[in-house]
């Protein structure tokens, strides 16, 4: 835990300097070059509320703001490290290093900010989340499972809303996949669906006694506490990535569907097409996004915090 603001004045610096950097060096972020004085000038006055804290505690409160801009600027880093895991480049290697050093500020900020009262060595027995955290659980998985079986159906070389396997895979490769993500493919593997078995894996850890001392089935780690941080990291990054990500798609698909906008066909030959996979894939993300909020939230309450 952050226990003075001297870690928070010590980040603002170095994002104060990294969007200076950017500005000066005519880097674009977020889209335009002249937005790296916005990150310098949030990151400055960060580093200032820093101080102010550590010579006032009392001001705590004042860092959630900065906590909530750091979370809403660090949103693409999933997809970054997403591309990284399967050998792709990401789309811009300074949004990168922006979005993780925001997504360090928002964790900073936040410990900062909570408020402590005495401390008090205990430990918290192993529990499962409540009935309606595991019903939400369930739901998340289930969403993901018209998903899995569309792209599962393109690795194996069918067809579905038009496009058989062979089209999907040029698709890929015209987008820059990379040669691994190529690879699983021509195996019958898509990559998404790896991800998605791991996200659900994630997911029940959070709602299950297992996700916080590892079970008779990890070699060497039975009986171990799970350290808080090691389901709760990439949870709060998926909960945040793919919650939003997935609700603004289910809402620009509506109004698609109603005619209000013209939908974007990308590599498919009629609306009706694209707006079929359009809808799977923001249910799914949608769904599991929100299930994956709801139990980071139970986790971290039934683990003390």
């Amino acid at each position: 835990m952050v226990r003075s603001g001297w870690p928070v004045v010590g980040w603002g610096v170095v994002y104060a300097g990294f969007g200076a950097g950017c500005a000066v060096g005519g880097v674009a972020l977020f889209g335009a070059p002249r937005l790296g004085w916005l990150v310098a000038g949030a990151g400055a006055a960060a580093a200032a509320a820093g101080v102010a804290v550590r010579r006032q505690p009392a001001w705590r409160p004042v860092l959630w703001p900065f906590c909530g801009l750091a979370a809403v600027a660090a949103w693409g880093l999933l997809m970054d490290v997403l591309a990284l895991l399967f050998g792709q480049a990401v789309d811009s290697v300074p949004g990168a290093v922006q979005h993780a050093l925001a997504a360090a500020g928002a964790l900073l900020l936040g410990s900062a900010a909570r408020r402590r009262g005495p401390a008090a060595a205990r430990t918290v027995a192993p529990s499962e989340a409540p009935a309606a955290v595991q019903l939400a659980a369930w739901a998340g998985t289930l969403a993901f499972a018209p998903y899995v079986a569309m792209k599962s159906i393109w690795a194996f070389g069918g067809s579905f809303a038009g496009i058989d396997g062979d089209e999907m895979d040029a698709m890929y490769a015209r987008d820059g996949a990379s040669g691994l993500w190529l690879t699983l493919e021509s195996w019958g593997i898509d990559g998404t669906v790896l991800l998605a078995a791991l996200g659900v894996f994630l997911l029940w850890g959070l709602v299950r006694p297992w996700g916080q001392v590892f079970p008779r089935w990890a070699p060497g780690l039975c009986g171990r506490r799970v350290p808080r941080w090691l389901p709760l990291a990439p949870a709060l990054v998926g909960a945040a990535t793919l919650a939003p990500y997935g609700v603004a798609g289910i809402g620009y698909l509506a109004l698609c569907t109603t005619g209000v906008l013209d939908v974007r066909r990308g590599g498919f030959a009629s609306g009706a097409e694209a707006l079929q996979v359009g809808w799977v894939g923001a249910v799914a993300f949608a769904g599991y996004g929100v299930a994956l909020a709801v139990a980071t939230r139970s986790y971290w309450r039934r683990t003390g915090g």
